[in-house]
């Protein structure tokens, strides 16, 4: 009640001083917040529990994502997908060659796996069906509810899966990452994907009892101690592998996703050994390999469109190209920008200085579990977003959602 009650009061101020599609969202999503408390208080027990999250996610992201996305036209950066589709079905690149760049909209800043949410609209598809941001939420839900789902069944429990798909609505709920979704980011499936490589990190509980035993309480039957053994290797290869490859991919939907390599790299070796920090960093750069090698063919065939793929993705979001997105924002590191050259040099100063002392802090005293490494990496990221030169406020998606993400999982861990 405590959390739909902040959600509540967020999301009423938000409608009260906010406007279009954010307005719009927030009149929705109070409305859903509000009958997801009354239910909450009128009723108790599980069910209704179900219930109050349900009405949640109906009013607070469904509800407003169906009509902006009917109403309203598409946003900027959808439409920036759209055509990366298209260039792509076409061109074998999702990126325009330098001499059509007349504008900021001319640039792509996304990794070439955004463009999967175009390819409906490229194939022909219309309406909802042929709609990218519909499609950003399908590719949020997916791998959000997945990462609840293992996150939870590691917990144990009788009701673990119905923890695994509340914790999910909640999430989905949130203003964190409903507003997102309904007014149609691009950040919510990255975050998503860096929330189920810490799920797949997370060491199982089933491998970990009998290793932590003392000796004298072991089994005497050497091959069953091997075979626990093997057992707690054998997850604990599996995890790397898998959390190597959910990064993988979300380092190739958007360069937010970067810093989570070192950080979760640095985790693997302080809790696994440096083989294990091997492994997930080497199955992390095969999977953004394939996937650029799959949906930008033409980078690694041609240089011209190996240039188009850096500057965009990369020297755009730095504001080191020519044409600079208009987005403004209070930050330190845009305020600085608005100084001049000067100033914008500062800038990209301070967010190096910031990349260096995180690279310094992994290095001098690394994360030892899942939960380091997750706020370690929030704070990682919020220094970046402050001290960069083109971000925005909604970039603060991923250190709430992290955050968020201990909360919900921490809670249940600590009832088991």
């Amino acid at each position: 009640m405590a959390v739909y009650a902040a959600f509540c009061a967020y999301a009423t101020a938000a409608a009260a001083v906010s406007g279009g599609r954010d307005r719009l969202w927030a009149i929705w999503a109070a409305c859903g917040y509000a009958a997801a408390l009354a239910v909450l208080w009128l009723w108790r027990g599980r069910r209704n529990l179900i219930a109050a999250v349900g009405v949640s996610v109906a009013l607070a992201v469904l509800a407003p994502l169906l009509w902006l996305s009917v109403a309203y036209p598409l946003e900027d950066g959808m439409n920036v997908i759209d055509r990366a589709a298209s260039l792509l079905v076409h061109h074998g690149s999702p990126y325009l060659p330098a001499s059509q760049v007349t504008g900021w909209l001319s640039y792509n800043p996304y990794l070439p796996v955004m463009t999967l949410f175009g390819l409906p609209y490229a194939a022909g598809l219309g309406g909802l069906a042929g709609n990218s941001g519909v499609w950003i939420a399908v590719g949020t839900v997916i791998p959000l509810t997945a990462a609840f789902w293992i996150a939870m069944s590691r917990g144990g429990g009788r009701t673990w899966r119905q923890d695994a798909l509340l914790a999910t609505g909640v999430a989905v709920a949130s203003p964190v990452v409903g507003l997102n979704l309904a007014v149609i980011t691009t950040d919510p499936p990255v975050l998503a994907l860096i929330l189920l490589a810490l799920a797949l990190a997370t060491r199982p509980e089933a491998a970990c009892p009998e290793a932590a035993r003392p000796e004298a309480a072991r089994p005497r039957a050497s091959r069953l101690a091997a075979a626990i053994s093997a057992r707690a290797t054998g997850a604990r290869a599996t995890g790397a592998l898998g959390a190597g490859i959910a990064v993988g991919a979300a380092c190739d939907l958007k360069s937010t996703a970067w810093l989570a390599v070192p950080v979760l790299a640095a985790m693997f070796a302080a809790r696994d050994g440096a083989r294990a920090a091997w492994r997930f960093a080497a199955s992390a750069a095969v999977t953004a390999f394939v996937l650029i090698a799959a949906l930008a063919p033409a980078a690694l065939t041609s240089w011209a469109a190996a240039n188009a793929l850096i500057r965009d993705s990369v020297l755009f979001p730095l504001g080191l190209t020519h044409y600079k997105t208009p987005a403004e924002s209070l930050l330190p590191g845009h305020l600085l920008t608005t100084l001049g050259t000067a100033g914008h040099v500062i800038s990209v100063g301070l967010l190096l200085a910031a990349v260096l002392g995180i690279a310094v802090s992994l290095i001098v005293r690394p994360p030892r579990d899942v939960p380091a490494a997750a706020r370690r990496l929030a704070i990682g990221l919020t220094l970046m977003f402050l001290l960069g030169p083109q971000v925005r406020f909604g970039y603060f998606l991923y250190p709430l959602g992290l955050i968020g993400y201990l909360a919900l999982t921490e809670r249940k861990a600590e009832r088991h």
